[in-house]
């Protein structure tokens, strides 16, 4: 298995994300390369706390344009992690 530091590469930071925070969900980007299994291990090691679903998606990069230039950014994998009722990540909305 990998380092819990190589599957959780940094939290999802978004309007939506931070709202899942109240239904005891976090979104993390995570190695493309990482399971379900390693992405519960990792956050279960890294917080301390109980997982009780992982649900990720393959976000594929898009086409970005300036000027005459044109790219795609990377692809990415997002995992959503459900926490046991009670337990809690501190810190994760005010980051």
């Amino acid at each position: 298995m990998r380092d819990a530091r190589e599957v959780l590469v940094r939290p999802v930071i978004s309007e939506k994300s931070v709202g899942m925070v109240e239904e005891n969900k976090y979104s993390f980007w995570v190695n493309p390369a990482a399971n379900k299994i390693e992405v519960k291990a990792a956050v279960e090691k890294m917080f301390k706390v109980h997982v009780t679903e992982v649900r990720t998606i393959n976000v594929h990069g898009k086409m970005k344009r300036v000027g005459r230039y044109s790219g795609k950014t990377s692809d990415r994998k997002k995992a959503i992690v459900t926490l046991k009722a009670g337990d809690r990540i501190e810190g994760f909305a005010g980051l």
